[in-house]
Formats: structure tokens, C-alpha cells, sequence
């Protein structure tokens, strides 16, 4: 996922993104915890592409104030 797939999303769909993205961290998080995690870069992945969400989330919420 890049940032310019995620501006063209609406503040809608990109929450719930962003709480899916949530989610899978947490359950990650917990696999790790107790050994399961097999692919232990998707947590770095996981992590990175929530930020995005928040950074095009934080970018649309100035752009609204702005006008």
C-alpha cells in the first residue's frame, strides 16, 4: 500500500483501515508473544502502513480546516 492509493480513499474508509491495520498489529503482537509469529516482518509492515493511514488522515483533517 503507498500514500497515493490511500489519498484517494475518503476519511471513512480510511479509519476502518486504520483499525483493521490495529488489529492485525495486536494479534501479531500476541503471536509473537507466544512463538507462533511466522513471518516476523509483517509486524514492521504492519506497523509502517498504519502510519501512513494516520499521516493521509492528519493531511485530510489540515486541508479540511484550511478551507
Amino acid at each position: 500500500m503507498n500514500a497515493k492509493e490511500l489519498r484517494d480513499k475518503t476519511p471513512d474508509q480510511l479509519r476502518d483501515q486504520l483499525a483493521s491495520l490495529k488489529k492485525e498489529a495486536f494479534n501479531l503482537r500476541f503471536q509473537q508473544a507466544t512463538g507462533a509469529i511466522e513471518n516476523t516482518a509483517r509486524m514492521r509492515v504492519v506497523r509502517r502502513d498504519a502510519a501512513r493511514v494516520k499521516t493521509v488522515l492528519n493531511e485530510k483533517a489540515a486541508q479540511a480546516a484550511a478551507e
